[in-house]
């Protein structure tokens, strides 16, 4: 049994989405070495369109936590006074934590990319993805025929017995402006929340 481990579950969570829930109670049970999943909200620094408020995003994600167990929401993204890249977030956990492995989830969309992503080899030295598969994705084969991510290979776990779900927030902006419901895709914790930002 190795050290414990924490997840980080980065993104713009613009609105938080059961599917979002639904994948960090997943990568929870699935991994009995993994303590706890921490979401990480990007700062609205972070170039998006469209994107609600760091404090409304925060607030949504923390009235999730509350009511689910081994679910966390750190604002160290957020309070930064710049879009922090993904290898200083960690890193700046890791420091609080120092006694837990860190990983960080991705998706394979995300993977392809990341050769490009800043200090991507020490991203990769210091900390594990953990990597869920996005449509027909194959995760061995996006290694495999990668010369960057190859030369890594150990730095990945795959994620294990997850559903296919749909990570899109979009869907739900829209559905919103449309005044349709939004019932099964978010939260009940944060429908009016939901309806007030995005209608």
């Amino acid at each position: 049994m190795g050290k414990n481990v924490i997840a980080v579950f980065g993104g713009s969570f613009n609105p938080p989405a059961n599917s979002h829930i639904s994948l960090a109670k997943q990568v929870l049970e699935n991994n009995s070495n993994i303590e706890k999943v921490i979401f990480v909200p990007v700062n609205v620094k972070y170039n998006k369109e469209g994107l609600a408020s760091n404090e409304d995003r925060f607030f949504m994600l923390q009235k999730i936590c509350e009511n689910n167990e081994g679910i966390e929401v750190s604002d160290i993204e957020i309070t930064s006074q710049r879009q922090l890249y993904t290898i200083e977030t960690l890193r700046l956990i890791q420091e609080k934590y120092k006694e837990y492995e860190i990983y960080f989830v991705l998706g394979t969309d995300n993977l392809k990319e990341l050769e490009t992503w800043h200090e991507a080899d020490e991203l990769l030295k210091k900390f594990k993805m953990l990597v869920l598969e996005r449509g027909d994705d194959d995760i061995e084969q996006i290694i495999e025929e990668d010369d960057f991510l190859r030369k890594y290979k150990t730095s990945f776990i795959k994620l294990q017995n997850i559903e296919k779900i749909n990570l899109s927030s979009t869907e739900i902006r829209d559905k919103v402006k449309r005044g349709e419901s939004v019932t099964d895709l978010v939260p009940f914790e944060i429908m009016d929340k939901v309806i007030k930002l995005y209608k």
